[in-house]
């Protein structure tokens, strides 16, 4: 899950952002409205996390330019006008939901994951394949029914390659829907992530690799 944070208050940017990657997601920040539509033109997000009273382009116009594209992103507005007033003209803008400042961060990340949900290409909330069961909400993962224990980026990667299921998902794709845009593209995590991942789901191996094609969860598990 690649979520977008934009926010101008430095600090609490920073803060909300490790605190979603510290929950297994490919976070980026921008601190105005301008650097925001820079990225959203560069970048797939599912989830932007966007103060309303931004400087360059204000959080308003911003919603209204995520809402108007095709493959758009759900938006969680935030802002530090709370009253009811304040939220009914915010998800009129066409905000999917709307978050008062000061929040509790567990609220934020229940609304993020929720969200993530809602959007129109996503699946159903326990992703199954190969006798996989993972539920991204629970945070847990089952193998024929046996609960695995994976790191945060463990359990990213095999979250990407399920909702990916069958399709293959490159090592840059990996890189960009698990990382986010300050990861090395010429690194090798990737590659250690998998086989890390490969080990603890154990045998028969249900990741396939296909050189210069990428990685994909296999239908039936590879002999």
């Amino acid at each position: 899950m690649r979520i977008l944070v934009v926010e101008d208050a430095r600090s609490l940017a920073e803060v909300v952002a490790e605190g979603l990657r510290d929950q297994g997601m490919a976070v980026d920040v921008a601190y105005d409205g301008l650097a925001a539509a820079a990225k959203l033109d560069l970048n797939r997000y599912d989830v932007v996390v966007l103060d309303r009273d931004l400087p360059g382009i204000h959080g308003d116009a911003l919603c209204r330019m995520i809402t108007e594209r095709d493959d758009r992103a759900m938006v969680l507005m935030l802002t530090a006008a709370g009253a009811p007033g304040d939220r009914v003209s915010g998800l009129t803008l066409g905000a999917d939901d709307y978050l008062a400042k000061p929040f509790h961060f567990p609220e934020l990340v229940l609304r993020v994951r929720a969200l993530a949900r809602r959007r129109p290409t996503a699946r159903a909330r326990t992703l199954r394949a190969a006798g996989l069961a993972l539920d991204p909400l629970l945070r847990t993962v089952l193998r024929d029914g046996r609960p695995l224990a994976l790191s945060v980026k463990e359990f990213a990667v095999l979250e990407a390659l399920l909702r990916a299921s069958p399709g293959f998902l490159s090592a840059e794709d990996l890189l960009e829907r698990v990382w986010d845009e300050n990861a090395d593209p010429f690194t090798n995590t990737v590659t250690v992530t998998v086989g890390r991942l490969r080990r603890k789901l154990g045998s028969p191996p249900v990741i396939t690799t296909t050189t210069g094609v990428g990685y994909r969860i296999a239908d039936e598990p590879a002999p």
